[in-house]
C-alpha cells in the first residue's frame, strides 16, 4: 500500500508533520526544562530517627549501572532503531511517533531516604542526633546528604522501563510478534529490551541505592507512560495495522479516498476523431455530438 501511494520522506512530509505537532514539542522541551529544575531544588528532608538506622546502614557504593548510561538505554538506543527502521521503510509518520518529569517530581515530593543514608550523613561512622527529637544531625557532604533524600521512586528504573517499554511495544508492532503463528523468536526480540530494564532496576537494589519498593514503582511508573504513549500513537500490536502509526493509516485512506473521488470526476476534454468505416466520414466527435443534441431536445 505504502509503495503505490509514495514514501513519506523527512524532506516530503517533515515539515507538515513539523508544524502539526508543533505544540507537542513545545510541551516536550517544557517539560525537559522543568525536569532540569527538580534537580537543583532541595528535596524534602523527611524524619530520620536513630532507631531508623538498622535498615540505613548498607554501605555507600558506587553505580553499576552510570547515571550517564541511563539515557543510553532508555532514549539512544530506541532512537537508533526507529531511525534504522525509517531509512528502510522511508516513513517518516513513523520515525517523528516513535520519538514524541514525573519520576523526579516524585522524588523531591516524597524525600525517602536510601539504605545507605547512614554513610552519607555521617561519612566517619560518628552518628550525631538530637537529643530530644533523636533526629539525625548530619555533617556529611551537603549534595551527598541531598541524593541520599531521593530514594523514591527509582530514575533508573523508570526511565529504562519508560524507553526500553516503548521499544518493546513497537517492535511488537512490527515484526507482528501477535500474529497467532507461534513464533517464539519474536517473542523473544520483544522480551529483550524488558529484560534489560529489569536488569538495570535489579542493579538499583544491588548497589544499595534503592530498597525494592522504589525499584517496582519506578518501573511501573515507566511501563505506564511508555504504554500510554505508545497506544496515542500507535495501534495495538495484534491488530492489523500495527505496522504503522494511526496518523499514517489515515493519510494513506486520505489519499486512496481523493484518488477514487478524481477518478470519477475526470471528463475527457477533446476526442479525437476518428474515420468510422463504412459511414462515408462519420466521426466519433459528431456521432457524441448528435447525441448530446437529441438529448436536449
Amino acid at each position: 500500500m505504502a509503495d503505490q501511494l509514495g514514501c513519506y520522506t523527512m524532506r516530503s512530509h517533515g515539515m507538515v508533520l513539523a508544524r502539526l505537532h508543533m505544540y507537542d514539542w513545545i510541551i516536550l522541551l517544557l517539560l525537559a526544562v522543568i525536569d532540569g529544575l527538580l534537580n537543583l531544588i532541595e528535596p524534602f528532608h523527611r524524619f530520620v530517627g536513630k532507631d531508623m538506622m538498622t535498615d540505613l546502614r548498607y554501605p555507600l557504593k558506587g553505580n553499576t549501572v552510570p547515571f550517564w548510561a541511563v539515557p543510553i538505554f532508555g532514549i539512544i538506543l530506541p532512537w537508533a532503531i526507529f531511525f534504522g527502521i525509517y531509512f528502510k521503510k522511508k516513513n517518516f509518520y513513523d520515525l517523528h511517533h516513535g520519538i514524541l518529569v514525573i519520576t523526579d517530581a516524585i522524588k523531591d515530593g516524597v524525600g525517602r531516604p536510601r539504605p545507605d543514608f547512614f554513610w552519607r550523613c555521617f561519612p566517619d561512622g560518628k552518628d550525631v542526633y538530637d537529643n530530644i527529637t533523636t533526629g539525625v544531625v548530619c555533617h556529611g557532604e551537603k549534595s551527598v546528604i541531598k541524593e541520599g533524600h531521593k530514594s523514591f521512586p527509582s530514575g533508573h528504573s523508570s526511565w529504562s522501563f519508560a524507553g526500553l517499554g516503548f521499544l518493546a511495544w513497537y517492535l511488537a508492532g512490527k515484526i507482528t510478534a501477535f500474529d497467532r503463528r507461534g513464533h517464539v523468536a519474536k517473542l523473544c526480540i520483544v522480551f529483550l529490551p524488558l529484560l534489560t530494564a529489569a536488569l538495570v532496576a535489579v542493579s538499583r537494589v544491588d548497589d544499595y541505592w534503592h530498597h525494592w519498593q522504589d525499584v517496582f514503582a519506578g518501573s511501573l511508573i515507566g511501563l505506564t507512560v511508555a504504554s500510554f504513549c505508545y497506544l496515542q500513537f500507535f495501534p495495538y500490536p495484534f491488530d492489523s495495522d500495527a505496522f504503522w502509526p494511526h496518523a499514517y493509516t489515515v493519510q494513506l485512506a486520505e489519499e486512496r479516498n481523493s484518488r477514487n473521488a478524481n477518478s470519477y470526476s475526470v471528463r475527457p476534454t477533446e476526442i479525437e476523431t476518428v474515420n468510422i468505416p463504412g459511414q462515408g466520414g462519420i466521426t466519433l466527435r459528431d456521432t457524441l455530438n448528435d447525441v448530446e443534441s437529441g438529448s436536449r431536445s
